[in-house]
């Protein structure tokens, strides 16, 4: 039904279509008498609400609907339910988290912080590219006592350089400490034509005057004296039982560098070699060859095994320069066998000069001209060794302890090698026959 109103008593009239007036309402509690105006509320109490409260007595109600109106109960003081949190509510924070802001911000700080460095690194070039493997090895290389290195840093100890002022300036040359008193075993010709005192330069840099003891030209071995204290002796090896391709170093102050080692291998043994300088002293060596590098400078120093044994004095070199020039290596070096400068040596020291081994006889030239092989004997002295064990003039010497003469320089050489009184074996050709014989060598009478 469409009903449709205008304001009258209440703000309504209600009434049917037609103009007909609406039912009137009962009068009954709640309801204001119709015609009168609504009371309007306010402070003061006593006023009357203008709606409805007697749901039963609204004509206007629905006949199905719930006679009760239930309205929330104001709660009560004494009533009111347990408070309940809320977990997700931000609660106070716990000592645990107290400890861990600190401990995560210092985290976040320090990758940040690793982070840029990084980052400026790389910019900057200190990083990108990672050269080399990651170490396997110590940080420190580990030295075996007998590697090179290590015999290197035991013998430098006992190298020295010798210096003497000479006519010509200053000559220079190395020398290796022989005894614990302070004696110096160098070469003969470091000290020939020297007009000064001798001073010796130790490993440390430290130096010393030294005196000369004794000089043997024809050898090459001089031996100087310092007076220190505390002095290491290089220890002695036997030069006799080398071998070719025995490794070997050569220590002294070649070119005057100071504490320098070279190595190399022996390249031969008894290599009979005769030098000297215009005027001087011709001198004859049964060396050892090597090529370890030995220039100037070298010549006095120690040529040490692999062992770090003295086995020879590096004294002389092989060269291609022309007469007059500044000669180097070329990988052709010789030294005086140890066993043989040692003997010089004890010589010097005990009288002042070395004695010189002889086999009593005169060498005339090589045989090679008659269409054989050795070194003919010019003269035989009489009562002297060579006649002792049956030698004359005329005889070919083919082999002394069997290697082959060809040259009178090897004959020379190899008998100074030994020390007087040893035995040697010669072989030699009289005529057409061969024979041997047994050679006590002696001490020259001079």
């Amino acid at each position: 039904m469409d009903w449709e109103g205008t304001d009258v008593t209440d703000g309504w009239d209600w009434r049917q279509p037609g103009g007909a007036p609406a039912p009137a309402r009962p009068p009954g509690p709640g309801y204001p008498p119709v015609g009168s105006p609504p009371t309007p509320s306010g402070a003061g109490g006593g006023t009357t609400s203008p709606w409805w409260s007697d749901a039963l007595a609204d004509p206007w109600r629905d006949p199905s609907a719930p006679a009760a109106v239930l309205l929330p109960a104001a709660p009560s003081p004494g009533n009111e339910p347990e408070p309940v949190s809320d977990p997700d509510a931000p609660g106070r924070p716990t000592l645990r988290q107290l400890l861990l802001i600190p401990l995560i911000t210092a985290l976040l700080a320090g990758s940040l912080g690793g982070a840029l460095g990084y980052a400026f690194a790389v910019r900057g070039g200190a990083a990108g590219t990672v050269l080399g493997a990651d170490p396997q090895a110590p940080g420190l290389a580990q030295r075996r006592p007998e590697s090179l290195a290590g015999v290197a840093e035991r013998v430098l100890p006992s190298v020295v350089t010798v210096r003497v002022a000479s006519l010509g300036g200053t000559s220079e040359g190395s020398g290796f400490i022989a005894s614990a008193d302070g004696h110096v075993i160098t070469n003969d010709h470091v000290l020939a034509g020297a007009t000064g005192k001798a001073s010796v330069i130790f490993n440390d840099g430290s130096s010393a005057p030294a005196t000369v003891i004794g000089q043997d030209p024809e050898s090459d071995i001089a031996v100087i004296k310092v007076s220190r204290t505390g002095l290491r002796p290089v220890e002695f090896g036997d030069s006799d039982a080398l071998a070719v391709g025995d490794p070997v170093l050569a220590m002294g102050s070649p070119l005057s560098l100071a504490n320098t080692v070279t190595a190399g291998i022996v390249s031969a043994l008894d290599r009979t070699m005769r030098a000297g300088e215009p005027g001087g002293p011709t001198r004859y060596y049964a060396a050892i060859q090597t090529d370890a590098a030995v220039n100037h400078g070298n010549s006095g120093g120690p040529l040490v095994d692999g062992a770090g044994r003295v086995i020879g004095v590096n004294s002389t070199i092989k060269s291609l320069v022309a007469e007059g020039q500044e000669a180097g290596n070329i990988g052709l070096a010789f030294a005086i066998p140890i066993n043989q400068a040692k003997r010089i040596t004890q010589d010097i020291i005990g009288t002042g000069k070395a004695r010189r081994t002889v086999i009593g006889a005169q060498v005339g030239g090589s045989a090679a001209g008659t269409g054989g092989a050795g070194v003919r004997l010019a003269a035989v002295e009489p009562s002297g060794p060579a006649a002792g064990a049956g030698l004359k003039a005329g005889d070919v010497i083919l082999k002394l302890n069997g290697r082959p003469m060809t040259e009178p320089t090897d004959l020379i050489a190899l008998v100074r090698k030994f020390a007087p009184g040893a035995v040697v074996t010669v072989e030699y050709r009289r005529g057409a026959d061969r024979q041997n014989a047994s050679v006590t060598l002696a001490a020259d009478a001079k």
